[in-house]
């Protein structure tokens, strides 16, 4: 393992957790250089990291006043105060500004279109006279996907990095404002609400850009939508600070309206606990936006307690739903589950949607591998689950001809110049 105190430079390519999550642990046990990334996943990753950090506490708290922990006492894995120093540790680079962080190491970061902000890492590093070239995708985006630019295509590099998440799957072909609409105005029609566990970064605030296609087209009525969640209202109100980061739809729509194009008419912002609670009392057609987005915690799971019994109510599933969470149990069909240790029976209907994602899948990952000129040395396969990213690597060597390695985990690999 990589010793935190013998690096000299962290660059994050974007803020989802599972990329940022350790960097104050990192931060606390001994990396004192600057973390390098866009402007927006700078303020986003502020947001996730004080968050994560803030549950970390309470579940250290919980455990320590239950003793279910095995550690006496329970303790967090970093705590706000952490968060709040990595935060300070942040730099920003806009994309495609050229920082030379060294003699021999110049960085570039160009849009992944992935999340706001997100990014692919270019490093042009000097091997003694030799010059390299690594490139890290980073979590690549779907192209033509709503209010972010497509992938950025690259021409060249010596060695390439790329995720594999969905290196086995195809996204099916879907009409999203079609099957939205659909879905809320049955729901309204029989008087009932649509409940929607949603991811706070990206996913909440693609589904708010659809509504106000949809409620600007006439499609759907003009019902009070809430985010009852408070990650996902600071990200939304972020995302309005950083439309020139939009794609051209979406900027058009700003020059056009002068508004967000992430805030639909109607739109109300749910804050306290108490505002939250509130919305159980009311039984009129309206949106709930609330996290988790696989109802594994968050305000979510009230909102369900007082949905799920009702079949007027529908729940709408948008994203990835991991096994053994409440999400996949309902997506699965289940007629019942536990919520605090209570059953709650399950009348509401159960919808997804797969169109949102925020993950190309294996052909558009092969589409942004097209954009290159010419094949790297090495393309190696990261950041998937084995067989994803054995069937990308055998995929890439089959369409595109290219040297493709799936590295263990700890892999020591030796990258040579030109």
């Amino acid at each position: 393992p990589v010793q935190p105190s013998s690096v000299d430079h962290v660059l994050l390519t974007h803020a989802h957790i599972d990329h940022v999550g350790m960097l104050p642990r990192f931060i606390r046990d001994g990396y004192h250089g600057p973390v390098w990334t866009t402007p927006a996943t700078r303020e986003l990753t502020e947001i996730t990291l004080l968050d994560a950090a803030h549950l970390q506490e309470e579940d250290a708290n919980f455990a320590n006043k239950k003793g279910y922990s095995k550690h006496k006492p329970a303790l967090p894995l970093y705590t706000t105060g952490d968060a709040e120093k990595a935060a300070r540790q942040l730099r920003s680079l806009d994309y495609g500004q050229v920082m030379d962080l060294s003699e021999d190491t110049r960085v570039t970061i160009r849009d992944a279109g992935h999340i706001l902000g997100s990014g692919i890492v270019q490093v042009d590093l000097r091997a003694g006279s030799k010059p390299l070239r690594v490139i890290f995708s980073g979590d690549l985006g779907r192209y033509h996907a709503k209010i972010l630019r497509d992938p950025s295509p690259f021409e060249n590099t010596d060695y390439l990095l790329v995720e594999s998440t969905y290196g086995n799957r195809q996204h099916p072909e879907e009409q999203t404002q079609e099957s939205l609409a659909e879905i809320i105005n049955q729901t309204a029609r029989r008087g009932g609400s649509l409940v929607v566990p949603a991811f706070a970064i990206g996913r909440t605030q693609t589904l708010l850009y659809v509504i106000r296609e949809m409620k600007s087209d006439n499609r759907i009525p003009d019902l009070p939508i809430y985010v009852d969640s408070p990650m996902a209202v600071d990200v939304t109100r972020l995302f309005c600070n950083y439309i020139a980061d939009f794609d051209d739809e979406a900027r058009a729509v700003f020059q056009d309206t002068g508004a967000c194009p992430v805030l639909c008419p109607n739109l109300h912002f749910v804050h306290s606990t108490e505002e939250s609670k509130n919305l159980n009392s009311m039984r009129f057609p309206c949106v709930i936006i609330s996290a988790s987005g696989m109802a594994t915690g968050g305000r979510i799971l009230h909102h369900l307690i007082h949905r799920l019994p009702d079949p007027r109510n529908t729940i709408l599933f948008i994203g990835f739903q991991a096994n053994g969470t409440r999400g996949q149990l309902l997506k699965d069909g289940a007629r019942e589950i536990k919520i605090h240790g209570e059953p709650v029976q399950v009348r509401a209907e159960i919808k997804s949607m797969e169109s949102f994602s925020a993950h190309a899948d294996s052909s558009e990952i092969l589409r942004w591998l097209s954009s290159f000129r010419s094949a790297p040395k090495c393309t190696f396969v990261v950041h998937g689950e084995p067989a994803a990213s054995e069937a990308l690597a055998s995929q890439i060597q089959s369409d595109l001809g290219w040297k493709c390695h799936v590295p263990e985990q700890l892999e020591i690999v030796e990258l040579t110049g030109q």
